[in-house]
């Protein structure tokens, strides 16, 4: 546990936390780090009875360099003292060889990174022989190759230090110009990277494709090149305050979601270089809000040690590279604590963030998203149609995500077809205001073009099963619901309910069979909610379905809208409303 100063209502009038508690937040992890160092104190071994898959020494770098970089936010010299001391044993040492796409690069990255934003407070004082053996141990990330992702960045991290103190510039000037060549192709538009080829859209984005573009620059002083990625960062800060629920949640998508408040960092990154669309008082809620939601839900354990997790410890959560320090990335959300105390994020009384605001539907054109927010009950979901990774199933392949829940093992939010739930090939077909939609393969010769339409918490849900034999069956998932929310999920067309599991937790379905005619429609209305007393779904939308797969709403605030489904060509498209021989499904 992390004992906090107490809460500053009048100053942070929603999360109660300032600059102070941040303060107290990273001392309390840097101190709880502290008996895991080995006596040289070049590796730090935490427990967990877990190695990653680099292996333990490399391990104990990871838990060197990760909360060396906390300590450099935190600029305590103090602190700084102890990680001095391993640097005096670790490189040329005991620290295991930066190689092509291996662990230490990673690692390498968060090692130049601190000590390029602490220089004078600990490079500077180093003796002659630590810098050098510190120097050539790091120079060989500028020639070690990474993996085809965001580990492109790390060489880069490396080389812009080097750089600096002068150590294998033109190896450095290479490396760097590289690295930021080879991410240019994944850039694909508003302030939206995909995390290597394909369209791998998640957290990474912001704590490594924005953070260090944007840090290389700022370091460096290069104008022209913040300017170019200070825009992305500041166009991509409007669309990312909006996976944040009112609780402080972060959406539970996407890998190493261990890292947990990194969430925060292009937040703090945005105010520290003047280029982000949120007020200070908008950025300190959505980044306290995040620690708070964390630290008060037990996120930090008995030793005040991060486990791998997200509340508490969870398998679920672990990838093969994750090792016991691996939660130490989210030192990356202290970065706020470079901003001086009299900076406006410190001083600003908070402001609501989007979800505390007002109910919404927006759409995210480039990785094909569709946030719906309720302020009622402060959470959000995420209608997910265009973001793909197999590896790393199921953070990536459901049909929706939200704050307020974690992926079931019994696929939630799927359509599962002949018992079949995977979900490949996610094809994008656009979203708009209130609606998204895509295709993607069951398996071979099987497709499933989907269209969600939301307004409040009511999604419809449609779904065109085409390929299939006659006969086949198929089953509709929807939410699992947690204690405290409420999962609802009631058949339109081609669908009746099954039997819920025992448990909130297991996610409501509806059964139906695919038809002859190669292709079937299938219908439904879905809600997750934490209202104790919502009305009912069929209160809030009507649904007509007609022939040749239509599918048209009316809402209860009177906005209509109707698409049409083609099994042929697996596209969706927009129909005129209010066609008279629409008929009512029942």
């Amino acid at each position: 546990m992390i004992e906090l100063p107490a809460d500053d209502r009048e100053s942070s009038p929603v999360t109660g936390y300032t600059r102070a508690h941040w303060e107290a937040a990273a001392d309390a992890l840097l101190t709880a780090v502290e008996p895991y160092a080995t006596p040289d104190r070049a590796l730090y071994h935490l427990p967990g009875g877990r190695v990653g898959h680099a292996g333990h020494l490399s391990d104990g770098l990871e838990g060197y360099a990760r909360t060396l970089l906390l300590a450099a936010f935190r600029r305590d010299e103090t602190a700084l003292g102890r990680y001095a001391d391993g640097l005096a044993a670790g490189p040329g040492g005991v620290w295991p060889r930066i190689q092509d796409r291996g662990q230490p690069l990673v690692e390498a990255a968060s090692v130049a990174l601190a000590l390029r934003l602490t220089r004078p407070l600990l490079w500077d004082r180093l003796d002659d022989s630590v810098r050098q053996r510190t120097a050539d141990w790091l120079a060989d990330a500028l020639t070690a190759e990474p993996w085809p992702c965001n580990w492109e960045l790390f060489p880069v991290t490396v080389g812009g230090f080097l750089k600096e103190i002068g150590h294998r510039p033109e190896a450095a000037d290479k490396a760097i110009e590289r690295g930021l060549e080879r991410i240019e192709g994944w850039y694909l538009g508003d302030g939206w990277y995909t995390d290597g080829d394909g369209r791998k859209f998640d957290y990474y984005n912001g704590w490594a494709m924005h953070l260090y573009t944007v840090l290389h620059a700022w370091l460096a002083d290069d104008g022209e090149l913040l300017s170019v990625y200070g825009r992305r960062l500041s166009r991509h800060l409007a669309d990312y305050a909006r996976l944040f629920g009112g609780d402080g949640a972060p959406l539970h998508q996407g890998r190493s979601l261990t890292y947990r408040f990194a969430t925060t960092a292009p937040l703090w990154l945005g105010a520290l270089i003047g280029q982000t669309p949120l007020s200070p008082g908008e950025t300190r809620r959505l980044a306290s809000g995040a620690l708070r939601y964390f630290l008060d839900g037990g996120a930090v354990d008995e030793r005040g040690l991060l486990p791998l997790g997200w509340l508490g410890p969870d398998e679920s959560l672990v990838q093969s590279y994750s090792g016991p320090a691996s939660p130490y990335w989210a030192s990356k959300g202290f970065l706020g604590l470079l901003l001086p105390p009299e900076h406006a994020v410190w001083t600003a009384p908070e402001e609501p963030g989007p979800a505390d605001r007002a109910d919404g539907v927006h759409p995210l054109g480039v990785p094909n998203w569709l946030l719906q927010s309720t302020r009622s009950d402060g959470v959000v979901r995420l209608h997910n149609h265009g973001s793909e990774d197999v590896r790393y199933d199921p953070y990536y392949t459901r049909l929706a995500y939200s704050t307020a829940t974690a992926p079931a093992a019994s696929y939630d939010n799927s359509v599962i077809v002949g018992g079949d739930p995977s979900r490949t090939r996610i094809e994008p077909l656009g979203t708009g205001e209130g609606w998204i939609a895509s295709r993607h393969t069951v398996r071979d010769g099987i497709t499933v073009t989907s269209l969600v339409l939301a307004e409040g918490a009511v999604e419809v849900r449609a779904h065109l099963v085409a390929g299939a034999e006659p006969g086949t069956p198929v089953r509709i998932t929807g939410w699992a619901a947690p204690d405290g929310l409420r999962a609802d999920l009631v058949p339109v067309s081609g669908l009746a309910a099954q039997p819920q599991g025992p448990g909130g937790k297991t996610p409501q379905a509806l059964a139906g069979e695919t038809g002859a005619g190669g292709a079937t429609l299938f219908v439904a209305l879905a809600r997750l909610t934490g209202e104790p007393d919502p009305r009912p779904l069929t209160d809030l939308v009507s649904v007509r379905v007609g022939e040749e797969h239509e599918v048209r709403v009316r809402w209860a605030s009177g906005a209509q809208s109707a698409f049409g489904l083609t099994a042929s060509d697996g596209s969706v498209s927009r129909l005129q409303t209010g066609d008279p021989h629409a008929r009512r499904d029942r």
